[in-house]
């Protein structure tokens, strides 16, 4: 998979089969539409290529009311990569981007750019400047510039729409299992494990930290509380763990949003290294102690639960 980033970095290449999308989550009705879009690049010998935008583009015209980010632009970038797409664009989204008319996105982007001759779309898809291209103006241009352009219907869910939306109301309110459905599979955070203040090692439960929400574009993240959770990277299987997502009340008032993992009976120094961690499943919200004997309390009975967890299990 060749991935390019902004508008300098890629010239039209091979002619494209090509989608277009945020793709935040790379939820099971994304899936579906770009195994579709990969299994049809190859029966009429085009590349698949995926374009998407960095930053979301409403958190471009308000970073305060954009919803939160599901994926970081990694895990978005790896599930799109598991799904065999051959290239993907991801645009710098800026203010002359947000002005091109419909008109200009098909002639400058999707003609001279992408050089695609067959365009995929959700049923929900519009472009250019306040969204006004649809379905019907980019079939129409198509005619124009030939390249063809489908449809595919939205995925439901137990007649519900499966959609980015209906995956981070499901993660707002700690249902993992639902948001296991929505997407295929364990919601998941990757990144690179940082130093922090030791702190978990003090209380006797030592953890691994990531940033999940410290730079201007993605503050918010899609959920926060106690998890029980299971890391991948470190071992060629899961291995079973407590995490918390959030601001971390007792001890920090900064409002950086930190994913902290404790692993169980595990003690190797993997700093710098990318790990995931899939949340499976909320066992409450963040909670302010008064005192870190009442916190180291708390984390106690949070770690017997995931433990719980892990042994129903296995007897499963």
């Amino acid at each position: 998979m060749n991935v390019f980033r902004g508008p300098t970095q890629f010239s039209a290449g091979p002619a494209c089969a090509l989608t277009i999308g945020n793709f935040d989550g790379v939820h099971r009705g994304h899936r579906a539409l770009l195994k579709e879009l990969v299994d049809d690049s190859k029966d009429q010998g085009l590349v698949s290529c995926v374009m998407t935008f960095e930053p979301h583009p409403k958190e471009f015209f308000s970073t305060e009311q954009a919803p939160p980010r599901i994926f970081n632009l990694r895990d978005k970038l790896a599930a799109l990569a598991e799904l065999g797409i051959d290239r993907i664009v991801v645009e710098h989204f800026n203010s002359a981007f947000a002005k091109l008319s419909p008109e200009e996105f098909v002639s400058e982007i999707i003609v001279k750019r992408l050089n695609a001759k067959w365009i995929l779309i959700g049923d929900d898809f519009c472009y250019g400047a306040k969204r006004a291209g649809n379905f019907a103006s980019l079939k129409a241009a198509g005619e124009k510039y030939g390249f063809k352009v489908s449809s595919i219907q939205t995925i439901q869910e137990n007649g519900e729409r499966i959609s980015s939306s209906a995956l981070r109301t499901a993660l707002a309110s700690g249902d993992m299992q639902l948001a296991e459905k929505l997407l295929g599979r364990p919601y998941g955070i990757s990144g690179h494990v940082l130093h922090g203040q030791k702190l978990g090692r003090q209380l006797g439960f030592p953890t691994l930290n990531l940033a999940v929400a410290n730079h201007l574009h993605h503050r918010k993240p899609a959920t926060t509380g106690i998890f029980t959770a299971q890391v991948l990277g470190l071992s060629d299987k899961p291995l079973p763990a407590v995490a918390s997502l959030g601001v971390r009340p007792t001890v920090e008032d900064e409002g950086r949003v930190l994913l902290e993992t404790h692993i169980f009976d595990y003690n190797a120094d993997v700093y710098g290294k990318i790990i995931t961690v899939e949340l499976l499943e909320k066992i409450r919200d963040e909670a302010k102690y008064p005192d870190l004997e009442t916190l180291t309390k708390a984390i106690a009975a949070d770690a017997t639960h995931a433990r719980n967890y892990f042994q129903k299990k296995a007897y499963v």
